[in-house]
């Protein structure tokens, strides 16, 4: 969900890309989701599906969206989740619920030939599978993308690489990197046209509050690892935050809980992350063996990918950017 209500509290501004530069530390798992469902829902299953029957879509929509970083002058860095916290296998587990119903309605719309439907829902019920999460790692890996592992959320490890000063911008479509501490977030970069830029310093200067403030606002709204508080919308918390001063003070003053509270505010204050990466961003991508990987290995129609490996061969050859080798 990456706490939708909180676009309503950030400032947020559309930047030309000719603003941006440097490094991208992106939430892969999100990245990689959304070229995911886009691949699927317009794209017929013949030509991403294997003689045995794995799907591979996501090769299609990493040939696909490279491109838009590498003829933009920036480097990306995909950064993948580990583990879930306990506090999120609640959401988890609704996604999950959600996609078998998604799954029922897909049976029942092939069974009436209803095509609309099923392009819909077939984008719907995608998950990344180990076979998604494998291939995804290995195209970058002959792409010469860098991959960096985060221990938990790979938004918080995209988060923290940017406040160690290891990359420029955390790429994300969620709003959560701003709770993780991120000085700036791209958005839009799975769009057409130009991203968004989040800013969180003018974030917490407009509204006149901390970045713990900021967390506590977003805990009253609801998170992924929390449900939020009934009738408290981002006006009212941050209007309560303001006026009370910390998340403690208006649950006391509401009468109101929250459980796990504690353990929300620290996954946002002290989220599991690591130093233990190295990464180039002098990039040396092996074109024909992802191609090779892609068509032959894989089985993908060639003439998908076709145009996004020209873009990124040319980005290579004309852009003269001394992240290429």
């Amino acid at each position: 969900m990456g706490n939708a209500a909180l676009r309503d509290i950030a400032v947020i501004k559309e930047t030309p890309f000719s603003e941006i530069e440097g490094v991208v530390a992106v939430d892969a798992h999100n990245w990689l989701y959304r070229y995911l469902t886009t691949t699927v829902k317009w794209t017929n299953s013949s030509k991403y599906t294997t003689t045995d029957g794995t799907e591979v879509a996501n090769l299609i929509g990493i040939v696909q969206g490279l491109p838009k970083f590498f003829e933009n002058d920036v480097t990306p860095v995909m950064v993948f989740d580990g583990g879930p916290s306990e506090l999120k296998e609640d959401e988890i587990e609704s996604r999950r619920e959600q996609r078998q119903t998604y799954e029922a309605q897909l049976e029942t719309a092939r069974e009436e030939g209803d095509e609309v439907a099923i392009a819909q829902l077939e984008s719907r019920t995608q998950r990344l599978t180990p076979t998604i999460q494998e291939t995804s790692r290995e195209l970058l890996r002959l792409l010469d993308v860098p991959i960096v592992e985060a221990p938990a959320e790979g938004e918080a490890q995209a988060a923290h690489m940017v406040r160690r000063g290891d990359a420029d911008y955390v790429g994300s479509e969620d709003y959560d990197a701003l709770l993780f501490g991120s000085p700036y977030t791209l958005r839009q970069l799975t769009s057409k046209g130009d991203p968004e830029l989040m800013d969180l310093e003018a974030t917490l200067d407009h509204h006149d509050l901390t970045l713990e403030q900021l967390i506590d606002a977003a805990i009253l709204i609801g998170t992924d690892f929390n449900e939020g508080i009934s009738g408290i919308g981002p006006k009212t918390a941050l209007s309560a935050i303001s006026e009370h001063g910390d998340l403690w003070s208006v649950l006391e003053a509401r009468g109101e809980t929250l459980e796990y509270g504690d353990r929300v505010r620290a996954l946002f204050r002290e989220p599991n992350v690591t130093d233990e990466y190295e990464f180039e961003t002098t990039l040396d991508p092996d074109m024909e063996a992802a191609r090779e990987y892609v068509t032959d290995e894989w089985g993908v129609d060639a003439d998908e990918v076709a145009r996004g490996f020209e873009r990124i061969e040319e980005s290579v050859t004309q852009t003269g950017l001394d992240r290429w080798t």
